[in-house]
């Protein structure tokens, strides 16, 4: 059987950094979907294509090369080999990202993608519809969530971190715009999947997620419900 759990969950929730630090423990492979769009979000700023040109970012997102690294403990994004890992996490990347993911032809062709690296077994993949959408059939499936304003702060934290004049107001606004952005596209909106085990993390740790997740991991491995 393929063993492939998913994450999903809003903006800020911790996801990627659940989702890269249960995939090393289980020794899965590791595939954060909000950077493939937000990849498509970059090439597109950098080609000078307009959000509104649907046909050609389909086919930015038909053309992605992107590996997943493990550098130190950090995840590192490649595309074609360059890497974008900080590129990527703008918050005019985050927001052009945001917009993109509603256009349906960019989700078959990103959902492609991921489908096919799920063929291999042994994923652990998050995003906005990994187990709605991409991978309905997975034995395991979490949706992780945290109040906006404790999102929005994880975010303007992270951001300050790296030097960048940063409003936490704005951020938290921002969080929220996402939010209602990717709950009420037409296509594959946010929301959990009927069977997902959801877990808000607006007061735990990233360990305590981990732990409560490789319980309810174990007990599906064992043969039991969750």
């Amino acid at each position: 059987m393929r063993m492939i759990i998913t994450i999903d969950g809003p903006s800020g929730a911790g996801k990627s950094t659940v989702g890269f630090k249960l995939a090393r423990i289980l020794g899965y492979r590791y595939i954060d979907s909000g950077a493939l769009y937000r990849i498509v979000a970059l090439e597109a700023k950098k080609n000078g294509i307009n959000e509104k040109e649907e046909e050609q970012l389909a086919n930015l997102a038909k053309n992605l090369k992107v590996n997943f690294l493990n550098e130190n403990g950090k995840i590192k994004v490649f595309n074609y080999n360059q890497d974008v890992s900080e590129l990527i996490r703008s918050p005019e990347i985050s927001m052009l990202a945001s917009r993109i993911s509603a256009l349906k032809s960019v989700r078959e062709e990103i959902t492609a993608w991921q489908r096919r690296m799920g063929n291999k077994g042994d994923l652990v993949l998050e995003g906005r519809d990994a187990g709605t959408v991409v991978f309905p059939d997975a034995p395991i499936k979490f949706f992780l969530d945290a109040t906006s304003e404790v999102r929005g702060k994880r975010r303007f934290n992270e951001l300050k971190l790296k030097g960048l004049p940063v409003s936490l107001e704005q951020i938290i606004q921002e969080i929220k715009e996402r939010d209602h952005n990717d709950r009420t596209r037409c296509y594959a909106p946010l929301k959990p999947a009927p069977d997902a085990v959801i877990i808000d993390s607006s007061n735990l740790t990233v360990e305590e997620v981990i732990a409560r997740m490789m319980t309810i991991i174990q007990k599906k491995k064992l043969g039991g419900k969750i």
